[in-house]
């Protein structure tokens, strides 16, 4: 696989203007307006790693990447239910286009819970106008996800970032990488770096076998000088109740929706157009079998109740969202764990069963359906589904509310 360096100057631009979505209805109109769009060359995309810079900005300047700013500034401020089906709309179509402004949304919403009034006008307005937040959180290499190595330091009347991150997604596209840094106190900071800083670099150099467009490689922080006005107190929104956690889990759980959804999609396609019979069932045709009608029907149920918890655990975040108390912000990250669990299952069972079903045909390269399971395995390993299981059996069996973090 290739890999480029972003230096100092970067590719991406800013439309002259974005147009704004006012409600629920019109983002799910544009949505599924423009996921036809972006499925047309997904699988050469992905068979290429053809990173889809065109799509991205397609993606963003439909409007849709400023759905969940607060209708104070200017936005729609979409419910939870409606942006999870945004995304898994987006991501049936290309999961990675869908992944790739999650950390986006879940910016807004740090922004939202954290920012001063002069800092969410701004980086509000900002967002209205186009422009893209990707991420740099994550490291390799530490005993845990939450083993921060970046630093940031004050050094006068401005800060001072150091540190190196991997799986920033969204960073190689964006017109901001907010990084997450520890100060003196180990506590946790967003600094909001623009694009093309001087010290800030942004490395394509991500290789997994699945989501390969997303562009999920390092970042480089050294000696990057910041304005107090980019500093954001993130480790707030988890000493107190928020709904930030469980928002960031409902934006995971929809792009595994989305996988699940276009493998579904290709294996009825693909059997009732392709496939053959088994020669022991007496039938004409795949799609007549009835051990492949059971199976169908098996991965259909398996959706449907995957998607019904998506849209429940959506309206538990938006009570949480609402009224942050302790019960109601517990109740969310349940909610959504029973989603994530659906949904990580049946992403990863639709994607197997669409070979099984289809036969040693669907398995010719030029169809590059092994995308989906790719994508699917890949993508569900963000956190660990066997945990979401813990959590829900504490909960219910001990009254033991999940801890607070980026991921219940």
């Amino acid at each position: 696989m290739s890999s480029a360096v972003l230096e100092t100057t970067s590719p991406v631009s800013t439309p002259d203007s974005v147009p704004v979505i006012r409600n629920d209805a019109e983002a799910l109109q544009v949505a599924r307006a423009l996921a036809p769009q972006l499925a047309e060359q997904a699988a050469l995309r992905d068979q290429q790693r053809k990173l889809p810079f065109d799509e991205v900005e397609l993606f963003s300047r439909s409007g849709l990447w400023g759905i969940t700013v607060p209708r104070a500034f200017g936005g729609a401020e979409v419910s939870a239910v409606t942006l999870a089906e945004v995304i898994a709309i987006i991501s049936a179509a290309d999961p990675s286009l869908g992944q790739i402004p999650q950390n986006h949304y879940c910016l807004v919403e740090d922004i939202r819970l954290e920012g001063s009034p002069e800092q969410q006008r701004y980086f509000f307005e900002l967002v209205l106008r186009g422009q893209r937040y990707g991420n740099a959180f994550s490291e390799a290499g530490g005993k845990t996800v939450l083993d921060i190595q970046t630093t940031i330091r004050r050094d006068g009347d401005e800060y001072v970032l150091n540190g190196r991150k991997f799986y920033a997604t969204g960073a190689l596209y964006a017109h901001w990488v907010p990084v997450l840094a520890v100060d003196e106190e180990g506590k946790a900071l967003l600094a909001f770096v623009e694009q093309g800083t001087p010290g800030l670099t942004v490395v394509d150099d991500w290789s997994g076998f699945g989501q390969r467009t997303t562009a999920s490689g390092t970042v480089i922080a050294e000696q990057v000088r910041l304005k107090p006005f980019q500093i954001f107190y993130t480790h707030r929104s988890y000493d107190r109740p928020t709904f930030a956690g469980p928002f960031a889990q409902i934006t995971t759980a929809a792009i595994d929706l989305g996988i699940a959804r276009a493998a579904l999609a290709d294996t009825v396609d693909f059997v009732r157009q392709q496939a053959r019979p088994w020669i022991d069932s007496g039938v004409e045709r795949a799609a007549d079998d009835p051990l492949t009608i059971v199976a169908i029907g098996d991965l259909q149920y398996r959706l449907v109740a995957a998607e019904a918890l998506l849209e429940r655990a959506g309206r538990f975040i938006d009570i949480a969202k609402a009224e942050p108390t302790e019960d109601s912000v517990a109740e969310a990250a349940i909610a959504v764990g029973l989603a994530k669990i659906a949904s990580t299952e049946i992403s990863l069972l639709a994607a197997s069963k669409l070979f099984e079903l289809g036969g040693s045909k669907a398995t010719q390269g030029r169809f590059n359906y092994d995308r989906h399971w790719r994508n699917a395995r890949v993508h569900t390993l963000h956190d660990p589904v066997r945990w979401k299981y813990h959590a829900i059996g504490n909960y219910t069996l001990n009254g033991i509310k999940p801890a607070r973090h980026s991921w219940n």
